[in-house]
Order: C-alpha cells, then sequence, then structure tokens
C-alpha cells in the first residue's frame, strides 16, 4: 500500500511517499513502530548506528558520495557491500545468525 502526503516548506511542497509493506492495521501498525524503536533504541543498535555513520563519512571524503550510493556497511564483513548483499546474513537467512546455533529444548 502507497500512502502519498504532501506537505508543504514555507513555499515549496513535497510530496511524502509512504509504504506499508506489510499491509497491517492503524492499531498493528502503531503496535509495530513502538516496537521498532525500542529495537533501535538498544545499546548495540545504536553503537552500530554510530560506527555505520563514521564510516560513511569517511568514505565519502575518501571515495565521494557517488561511490558510497546504494552501499551498506556490515558490521560483520567490516567493509562496504550493496544493500542486496548485505541482508540475510550473506544468504545464509536470519535463522543461523547470531552465537546461538541449537534452541533450547522446554
Amino acid at each position: 500500500m502507497v500512502v502519498l502526503r504532501f506537505v508543504s516548506c514555507k513555499t515549496e511542497w513535497f510530496c511524502v511517499i509512504s509504504y506499508n509493506m506489510a499491509k497491517l492495521s492503524k492499531e498493528a501498525a502503531k503496535r509495530k513502530a513502538v516496537r521498532d524503536k525500542k529495537a533501535a533504541m538498544t545499546p548495540a543498535r545504536r553503537k552500530k548506528k554510530a560506527e555505520n555513520q563514521r564510516k560513511r563519512r569517511a568514505a565519502v571524503k575518501k571515495h565521494g558520495i557517488s561511490w558510497l550510493k546504494g552501499k551498506d556497511y556490515d558490521h560483520d564483513d567490516k567493509r562496504f557491500e550493496s544493500v542486496k548483499a548485505n541482508r540475510g546474513n550473506d544468504g545464509k537467512g536470519t535463522k543461523k545468525e547470531g552465537k546461538k546455533t541449537k534452541r533450547k529444548r522446554k
């Protein structure tokens, strides 16, 4: 679902496009936004975000902004990769990601 909103900034109008990929209800979308915000504010995520910003600034100075387009910093491989390559644990999926390899049984 694509939502278009028009917002003004003094003399100009801008179109803001919002994508609701999961097609959630308004209540579910609000709950998800709260969960996402909580996950984004954990110390580990904040540290990764700060590291990413430092690396991106340095890469822009070294290579230029056009080199950086479409790339994300991979915290595991310690290098810039395409957005596509940096998703889903490098093609292995997210089930085996991290240090836990075995599930605890009840």
